[in-house]
């Protein structure tokens, strides 16, 4: 009967230490979100979301070299826009799933990407992006923001035509580098209005 009670305890207190490092963890939580990604959970819906037709207003971007990119100056092109930060659990899962979508379109003239870092901390997201072999850029804000766009929800993503108009809105983890998601920034970049 101690015995029992013994492993009663034991299993009890590891299931009790993995929630704890679920919770407190933000890797492994992170971790656990992309194994749900894997089994088709948190794909986006790519039904187009054309939210306005007029021209989204002017943001500007920011590199770590202080180069600045306007969206603008993307005109012609379909732009991936994420809003992230390195404390984010959300944020992290998603990263891979980015990344193999921004290794398929990263020599593409037609698709542009455009990593927000929130921590407005450049050498902090760059050491993530570097440790995990991630050449994704990563810009700041340098301009405002509409609330249309993002709300402060991280993960945010946001995908322009190559009009400038806001084609796809999405708040928290999903995998972009599912079919369909892929299927639909290939109908933006083909997409000749």
């Amino acid at each position: 009967m101690a015995k029992k009670n013994f492993k009663n305890y034991i299993l009890n207190g590891a299931f009790i230490l993995l929630i704890a490092v679920l919770l407190f963890v933000p890797s492994a939580k992170a971790l656990l979100i992309q194994g749900l990604m894997e089994v088709g959970l948190f794909n986006p819906s790519v039904e187009k979301q054309t939210l306005k037709n007029e021209p989204a207003l002017a943001l500007s971007f920011k590199d770590a070299n202080g180069k600045t990119t306007t969206l603008s100056q993307l005109k012609g092109k379909v732009v991936f826009i994420n809003f992230w930060a390195t404390w984010c659990p959300p944020c992290l899962a998603e990263m891979p799933s980015i990344n193999k979508l921004y290794e398929k379109y990263k020599n593409n003239d037609d698709v542009a990407f455009l990593l927000i870092d929130a921590d407005n901390n450049f050498e902090k997201s760059l050491g993530y992006m570097k440790a995990r072999n991630y050449a994704m850029p990563v810009y700041q804000m340098n301009s405002s923001v509409p609330e249309q766009l993002f709300t402060g929800s991280l993960p945010t993503t946001i995908v322009f035509d190559k009009q400038n108009r806001l084609s796809f809105k999405h708040e928290g983890a999903a995998n972009y580098n599912s079919k369909k998601f892929v299927e639909f920034i290939a109908q933006l970049r083909d997409s000749s209005k």
